[in-house]
């Protein structure tokens, strides 16, 4: 079917035939377990290339009123509230060398944000900054981060370097004592953990991974000093190189133009093409955006959310691929403010579906010159499958003499690597570099994934608590027998594209917590029967998307192939509604979580 094509019930039958062929070419056996985590035998693709080896100091052995785990914007966030509700010692713990958290990792040629800039930086009101681009690169980013933590007073208290090991309540002095791989042994009485979505990066299991003799790093770990260049590019280490980078998705559409401008030849292996669509970035000015008075950056964000939540709003601020394509979001993030049929709104759904993709992909036809090569680059499956990417320099690279695309979806991705390069069918292809842009275990915090260990009353495992009875929060924040415990991240709450408005509103939230227990001399804790309401209300309105996702081609979406994790995840009426849901608790019910201190504070 071409863009042009009517969207006949036979040629939507058709389209979701090859949609199915063009998923079952791509499924793999293994799943999740395709890929290798970062620590053993590859623990050094995720070392510090920024900072080398951390300064010595003496082990901390003080008190602080909370403890934020993660430097990134959800710690920096929830720094800030505190702040603002009068905290006095917040520490906020972050392994790596400074406050950015994916932005201090991620410095990759090529780097920018996919939201726009204007709505994707917090705190712009607060601070005075109006970004520069309408989709800011990463350092610019990464200096507003610094930016924030600056006015907030966030360095005075930090360690850096430093990874924490365990969290354990002590129910004497009814505090955290935090453990850190720096020999850090302290106690604190709240605790804040914004661990981030994106932060355990993933490798391919390739079999003889560990026999290839050339250069390899992952892209959140750029190893500049083997390429030469800064983000910005001039990559002249690479002049003499073969490159080869594994992954097509978010950051391959960026790094890709980069490598092809600077690397002698570039191999690009791909399994599925990511959907990429304009991005016409530009410079802006604060007459552009609106930023000639109070409140006008949370006037633009809220705008932004509205939209992609599927709300109303009576005019688009941000007016980009995103707001365009907002009703497409739905199977993503969705909201039950729609009313009617809804068969007949799956209906409609579909063909506004196909609509898009059919002009997805006859960009790819207008914009690559090889016909086989703009065939392969073609996306074949649903847009709210993999997260859209949007770009004017990806699809143009493969037009460039010294690009080759190597197609591996009949493999299921590159087979093995030998000493010298990697296989692919009958193909061996040598190379001086392999990058591997397979990005991150994305919402696999250190506490989920069990690295690290939490511990509460009576010294009972997290972890061990949610295998026995399933993972129970109210709001995604606190848990009962976790006392002072505040999440943050994408857990039984709501999401949206644009996670720092989302970190921002928890940040507020985790605030008029602690507020709120300093004032009345309390412990933060929900009682059994407020986690079982809430986890009724998850499952009340939770919409049945797992045959949706169970059809998409493989990703992180849907575990590889495998669906959507079981049981009720997110809060079903959208972003928007679950926002005003908190604010109202905060004013009518924040009391059912304060309990009475059994000891005095030291």
């Amino acid at each position: 079917m071409t863009h042009s094509q009517e969207l006949t019930p036979e040629a939507l039958a058709g389209l979701r035939e090859r949609y199915r062929a063009e998923r079952e070419r791509r499924v793999r056996p293994d799943g999740t377990r395709q890929y290798l985590g970062a620590d053993a035998e590859f623990g050094y693709y995720a070392a510090d290339p920024y900072v080398g080896e951390a300064a010595e100091r003496e082990p901390v052995r003080d008190r602080v009123d909370v403890a934020v785990v993660g430097g990134g914007f959800g710690g920096i966030l929830a720094g800030a509230r505190l702040r603002q509700r009068g905290v006095q010692r917040v520490r906020v713990i972050e392994k790596g060398g400074d406050f950015g958290g994916t932005w201090y990792w991620n410095r990759y040629p090529g780097i920018h944000c996919d939201i726009e800039s204007h709505v994707y930086l917090p705190l712009l009101d607060e601070t005075g900054y109006v970004p520069e681009w309408k989709y800011a690169p990463g350092e610019e980013i990464r200096r507003h981060a610094v930016r924030i933590a600056e006015k907030f007073d966030l360095y005075a208290d930090a360690l850096f370097s430093t990874a924490v090991t365990s969290l354990t309540w002590d129910d004497t002095a009814e505090a955290w004592i935090v453990a850190t791989d720096r020999g850090d042994k302290f106690r604190a009485t709240y605790v804040i953990t914004a661990t981030g979505t994106l932060t355990e990066l993933k490798l391919p299991g390739i079999p003889g991974i560990e026999t290839f003799k050339g250069h390899t790093f992952h892209t959140s770990r750029w190893d500049y000093a083997y390429t030469g260049g800064t983000p910005d590019g001039g990559l002249t280490g690479l002049a003499d190189k073969r490159v080869g980078v594994v992954g097509t998705g978010a950051t391959g559409v960026q790094v890709v133009p980069m490598l092809a401008e600077d690397a002698k030849h570039l191999y690009v292996f791909q399994r599925t093409p990511s959907s990429v669509d304009v991005r016409a970035n530009r410079r802006t000015t604060a007459g552009d955006v609106g930023a000639d008075h109070d409140g006008w950056a949370r006037e633009r964000r809220d705008n932004f959310l509205r939209i992609v939540s599927g709300e109303g709003a009576e005019e688009d601020l941000v007016a980009d691929r995103w707001t365009a394509s907002a009703g497409l979001l739905e199977k993503l993030l969705p909201s039950f403010r729609r009313q009617g049929d809804r068969a007949a709104f799956e209906a409609a759904y579909e063909i506004a579906d196909a609509a898009k993709m059919n002009e997805i992909r006859a960009r790819v036809e207008e914009i690559v010159a090889d016909p086989d090569t703009a065939e392969k680059l073609k996306p074949w499956y649903r847009y709210a499958c993999k997260r859209p990417t949007f770009s004017d320099l990806y699809l143009q690279a493969f037009n460039r003499d010294n690009v080759t695309l190597v197609d591996t979806a009949d493999t299921h991705g590159i087979e093995r690597m030998t000493e010298r390069g990697v296989v692919v069918g009958d193909t061996e292809y040598e190379l001086d570099c392999l990058i591997f842009a397979t990005g991150f275990s994305v919402g696999v915090s250190g506490i989920h994934s069990g690295r690290l260990p939490v511990r509460g009353r009576g010294g009972v495992q997290l972890l061990d608590a949610w295998a026995r009875h399933g993972v129970r929060t109210l709001h995604g924040f606190t848990s009962n027998g976790f006392p002072n415990l505040l999440q943050m991240g994408s857990l039984q709450n709501a999401s949206s594209v644009n996670f720092t408005h989302i970190l921002d509103e928890q940040a507020v939230h985790a605030a008029a917590l602690v507020a709120a227990a300093e004032a009345k001399g309390a412990l933060i804790e929900p009682s059994r029967e407020a986690e079982d309401a809430w986890l009724a209300t998850l499952a009340q309105d939770a919409p049945d998307h797992e045959w949706f996702h169970a059809e998409c081609t493989p990703g992180y979406y849907n575990r590889e192939g495998r669906g959507r994790p079981n049981g009720p995840i997110a809060y079903p009426h959208g972003a928007v509604a679950f926002h005003d849901l908190l604010k109202r608790w905060r004013h009518q019910s924040m009391d059912d979580v304060l309990r009475t201190r059994t000891t005095a504070r030291d």
